[in-house]
């Protein structure tokens, strides 16, 4: 029988709008990364979204309002750990694993995850798709700016970072997992229970999400310091960041060949971490609520593990509202910094940090230049490291200001949450359950914003940029 003429121009037509969509879709990836990587998060936060609103991803077999299915969509794919349901109760198995593959997906990188789905529409790793991946480890390649000689990852070797950011999320969560399941079969999880809940807390661990899969959280474990210290492990590993552990892997302890963006992530985190302790034992240790009641020894743990999760990590054995007020705001202000740059961490960055205190030292040293480590850090990475700065303090500013309009609750609460929120930490005073729906959706937004970063989302808004072929007057007002 011979085939239908008219069925030739339809089927021909519906070829020819999938090869438009393919192109447009590769031109995407190669005219604007950072917009791309954008509408990629943006894409996974609706799939989710779909599926958790799903009848069968709530134990009780109902839809979650779409509020709830959203915020939840948000915290899991912006790896934050926040929830406004109980995360052990309202979901189903079913829905567990849709957080457990959801973590797993945003730990990957707004800009790394774009580089990989950008190589399967383009089929092949090109200067672009490069590019995007490069992004991750410097905001300088994804908005466009100059790209200089001391990058994070040169672009011949950002094939290798991908391989080590897929196989160090394996092997990492993997050894984790490994090192935790004794622990939890000794403190009586079910062997079959355990075998889940292993590799849940490793892969929270390692995407500093949080979330945990029972119903009382690490409390049954909160004198299990072997089980405590493999987190604090596995938050510290992902929360330096790929390009880090990629150096480390190449150069391992060889410290004269690590690159600058490697030296200045270990030594910021490690001064931050002991600093944090330090103020948290001084303000802490005679509270009775948290640490007053326990020896030295238990003290100075718990405070460690503080200082480590109030950096990203997200888990907590001590209830976050029995804080002094004056270690809430310590814990918000090592939340604004966070991890290191391409890591699962959020907040302003480390590296940030450190080239914002080295630009103040040069400056009060009368140095034109800022020097560290026989490196000089050029002019528009320190430009960067204030807008990042800028952006981040703007952005908690405004959540904190409308959800404490909405909500009407203490300035300190909502502040030490929003900050939570934008620097994906996922600790919480207790608040972010009792938002109303506008306050989900703010916060919801922030962590957002916190997870794709000032920069990206800078770059993925802007307008393209042109070349200026003049200078204007130079004129100096007055500053400080």
């Amino acid at each position: 029988m011979a085939a239908d003429p008219l069925r030739r121009p339809a089927r021909r037509g519906l070829i020819d709008r999938l090869a438009d969509l393919r192109d447009g879709l590769r031109n995407l990836t190669t005219s604007s990364p950072a917009r791309f990587a954008v509408l990629v998060f943006v894409a996974l936060i609706l799939i989710f979204t779909f599926l958790y609103s799903l009848p069968a991803a709530a134990a009780d077999g109902q839809r979650t309002p779409f509020a709830d299915a959203l915020f939840t969509a948000v915290s899991t794919i912006c790896v934050t750990g926040l929830a406004t349901v109980d995360m052990f109760t309202h979901w189903s198995p079913f829905g567990h694993v849709i957080t457990y593959v959801g973590v797993n997906v945003g730990a990957l990188g707004v800009l790394t995850l774009a580089s990989i789905l950008g190589l399967v529409i383009s089929k092949r790793l090109g200067l672009r798709a490069k590019l995007i991946a490069a992004g991750d480890s410097n905001p300088l390649r994804a908005r466009g700016g100059p790209v200089n000689e001391g990058q994070t990852v040169r672009l011949g070797e950002v094939g290798q970072l991908l391989a080590t950011v897929a196989l160090s999320t394996l092997v990492i969560e993997a050894v984790l997992a490994f090192l935790l399941y004794p622990s939890l079969v000794w403190a009586g999880i079910d062997p079959l229970a355990a075998l889940w809940e292993a590799p849940y807390y490793a892969a929270m661990a390692f995407t500093n999400t949080g979330f945990v899969p029972n119903a009382d959280g690490l409390l049954p474990f909160q004198d299990d310091y072997f089980l405590l210290g493999v987190l604090m492990v596995g938050v510290f590993l992902g929360s330096i960041g790929f390009p880090v552990i990629f150096t480390l892997f190449k150069h391992h302890w060889h410290f004269r060949q690590w690159s600058l963006h490697a030296k200045l992530t270990l030594i910021t985190t490690v001064v931050l971490f002991v600093a944090g302790a330090l103020v948290f034992l001084l303000l802490e240790y005679d509270n009775p609520r948290t640490f007053g009641g326990l020896d030295a020894w238990d003290t100075t743990f718990q405070t460690f593990f503080l200082s480590a999760m109030t950096r990203s990590g997200g888990f907590s054995v001590i209830p976050i509202d029995d804080l002094h007020g004056s270690s809430l705001v310590v814990g918000s202000m090592l939340m604004f910094v966070g991890g290191g740059s391409a890591s699962t961490a959020g907040g302003i960055k480390v590296t940030t940090l450190a080239v914002l205190a080295l630009a103040a030292f040069s400056e009060a040293r009368g140095r034109s230049s800022v020097q560290v480590f026989r490196r000089r850090i050029p002019s528009d990475v320190q430009r960067v490291a204030l807008s990042v700065v800028a952006w981040g303090a703007t952005i908690c500013a405004l959540s904190t200001i409308t959800i404490a309009q909405l909500t009407k609750a203490p300035v300190g609460a909502v502040m030490f949450d929003v900050i939570s929120g934008f620097a994906t930490v996922g600790l919480s005073t207790g608040l972010t359950e009792q938002l109303p729906d506008p306050g989900i959706y703010v916060m919801a937004l922030t962590m957002f914003m916190g997870r794709v970063g000032t920069v990206t989302l800078a770059a993925a808004v802007a307008a393209t940029s042109r070349t200026q072929l003049y200078s204007l007057p130079v004129e100096r007002p007055i500053v400080g």
